[in-house]
Parts: C-alpha cells; structure tokens; sequence
C-alpha cells in the first residue's frame, strides 16, 4: 500500500486546524485562516477593497495616508506603507496581513514571514486588476460571494458611463503629477483607463512606463485639449501657468481645467467614484 505523502499529510492536518492554503497575485502559496479576524492592510487601497467586501470589522490596523471608507480611518496605523511597526504589528496579534506586491516591499514582507504570520499580497494593474484583487480578496477571506456581488455593482457602473458617454467628442488629457521634472501617467497606469472610460483621451497613453517622465517639448507637441488635476494635491494650475511655455497650451487658454479628488489615485472601489465624477466634467 502506498504510503500517503509528506504534503498530503500536511494539508489534511491544515484542514483539520481551520487553515486554507491559498495562491495569491504573486504566485506565492499563503496559508491563511479558515475565518480571518484580525487583519492588517498595508495600504490603503487594500483597506478599501476589504471595507467594500464587508470584513472591515475585522481590519484591526491599517496604515498611514487611509483616508477610505472614512470609518476605517478610527482604526490604528502601523505606520508608512513601505516601512510598518514591526513591534506595533506584533502587538496586535494579527492572522492575516494584506499588501500588494508593488509598494509593499520584500524585506517587510519576508520579516513578517519569519515571525509566523500570513501574508497576502495583490498586484492590481489596470481596472482588470481592480477587479481581479476583488477575487483574490474575496478568496482569502472567505468573501467570495461579496466579491462577486461587489464586482457586479462596478461592472454596471462602468457600463453605465460607457454607454453614456458613448459617440460623444473624445476629449484630449494631459494628468501632470508633477511639472519639475514633468511627470505623468502612462499606458499601465489605471488612471489612463479610467480617463478613456470617462470619454477622454490621456495624450501619453502610449508610453510604456506607468509613471513616465516627459519633456515639455512633447506636451507643446500632444496639444491636450484639457489638463486632469487632483484636487488638493501640491500640483496646481496657478503653478502650471507661471512655468514657461504651458501658457501657449490649449487647455490653458481655453481654461479646459478638470479636477477630480484623490479617490482616483486609489485601485480600489473609491476609483469609481472619481470615474464618474470625471465623467460628468467631460460630459456634462
């Protein structure tokens, strides 16, 4: 009779002990709890996803800058998304940690391993990606269900704008993060694909970098129709009109200025919410 192997015997035992094993948006295997309850999310766009698929009671702790859903800005902070307490997370005790795998970095991640505690990582590119997390999400916490109805809701609302703004002039955008260097979004960015749902056209769509660097040689020659700003932010139209040369741009003379709050910057839920408050600005 053959012998049951090491890995079988391992998984079984997990089952009996209320753990799951778990594949997330990096590849790597998790265990994870059956029912997590004490979870930390290591940025604030995962905090949203959480809240939106009902287990924020469960969120113990989240970090720095989590501003969405207001509610979850009571829970405490393990400090910045790139360098979290590691003391402070300990204290809480969490069973599971959430992050993503592009700004959450790998020492943090690997010293959290070391200590014994599961971590889950996402990787939300593109509003696909938006999407995918969801599931992934939904997986890890048992939430699959949440995650299907919660995707449901923003694949309607998504529709909606498109078939609202369907047929109507594409207008041309330009989304300077920063002018000195200038500093934009590219093809990868999901910012670009909320801007062309929105029935826009971001100018460097076509860059392949997420967050290029361009020159103003090549804004004169895009010509953006208008300028995407986020509201609050240190990146201002007054600042725009006294650098050389932006003066000469369509969108400042015509004044196509549109604003749109920080919720835009998030891969999340919240994302939508700036869609379609982008959408009434292009077309009212």
């Amino acid at each position: 009779m053959k012998r049951p192997s090491a890995l079988l015997i391992f998984c079984v035992a997990l089952s009996t002990c209320g753990a799951r094993t778990v594949t997330d948006e990096l590849g790597r295997v998790v265990i994870v709890p059956e029912h997590p309850h004490r979870i930390i999310c290591l940025l604030p766009s995962v905090v949203d996803d959480v809240f939106a698929l009902g287990a924020g009671a469960d969120v113990v702790a989240v970090t720095d800058f989590t501003k969405y859903p207001a509610e979850a800005k009571s829970r405490p902070s393990v400090g910045l998304p790139l360098s979290p307490s590691m003391e402070t997370i300990l204290t809480l005790h969490p069973d599971l940690v959430l992050g993503t795998g592009d700004l959450n970095t790998s020492d943090t991640i690997k010293q959290l391993e070391r200590l014994g505690i599961a971590v889950f990582l996402v990787a939300p590119h593109g509003v696909e990606g938006i999407y995918r997390s969801i599931v992934s999400l939904g997986r890890v916490l048992n939430r699959d269900e949440s995650a299907r109805e919660l995707i449901g809701r923003l694949r309607e609302r998504e529709a909606a704008i498109r078939r609202r703004v369907s047929g109507k002039p594409v207008v041309s955008i330009l989304m300077p993060v920063w002018c000195d260097p200038i500093v934009t979004i590219g093809k990868h960015a999901f910012i670009t694909e909320l801007i062309e749902i929105a029935g826009g056209r971001s100018v460097t769509s076509g860059l392949q970098q997420e967050w290029p660097e361009i020159s103003l040689e090549a804004v004169l020659a895009w010509a953006p129709e208008g300028l995407l700003l986020v509201k609050g932010s240190k990146m201002s139209v007054e600042q725009i009109r006294e650098r050389p040369g932006w003066t000469s741009l369509p969108a400042i003379k015509n004044n196509r200025i549109y604003y749109v709050d920080d919720r835009i910057e998030f891969p999340s839920p919240v994302a939508f919410d700036a869609l379609e408050e982008l959408a009434r600005q292009l077309h009212p």
